[in-house]
């Protein structure tokens, strides 16, 4: 393989590993912040953390297609090297996440505090009372010939 193949190689997968990534951003959209921003530097790792195929020609791969490879064909055994390189960057990520959220929580409560407590109106009903009171005012009205209540729901089929 030429410099200009390789390079070409790599510029594939690196688009390719960024639509995963945007997809992989949308599908975890609607977690809660501290599931989804784990799960979002994981596929981080596994998508674009490289490990080296040929030490003496210093060329590099995907560690997870490495991995994949060399267990599924079993033609090399860079696996245990690719998951090593694997293993390292997620443990850096993770200190790094953690570094992050440890400087970002307290800034939060302090923004936070900063805004105030929400206002709440006294005088708004509850969904409770509004329901109730639908209740009263349409429960109470019944079909004169059958007894049957006037506005009824049937399930759609």
């Amino acid at each position: 393989m030429i410099e200009n193949d390789y390079l070409l190689a790599w510029g594939a997968y690196l688009v390719a590993a960024l639509g995963c990534l945007l997809v992989w951003f949308r599908l975890t959209g609607w977690m809660w912040r501290y599931a989804r921003e784990p799960l979002r530097l994981l596929v981080l790792v596994l998508l674009f953390s490289p490990t080296i195929v040929d030490p003496g020609k210093e060329q590099f791969a995907p560690a997870i297609a490495i991995t994949a490879m060399d267990m599924l064909l079993d033609v090399g055994n860079n696996a245990w090297r690719a998951v090593a390189d694997l293993s390292m960057y997620a443990l850096i990520v993770c200190v790094f996440y953690l570094l992050f959220v440890a400087a970002r929580w307290p800034v939060e409560r302090w923004w936070q505090a900063r805004k105030g407590p929400a206002l709440i109106a006294d005088d708004e009903p509850t969904l409770r009372e509004m329901m109730a009171r639908e209740d009263q005012d349409y429960g109470n009205r019944r079909d004169v010939t059958h007894g049957a209540p006037l506005f009824r729901v049937a399930p759609r089929l």
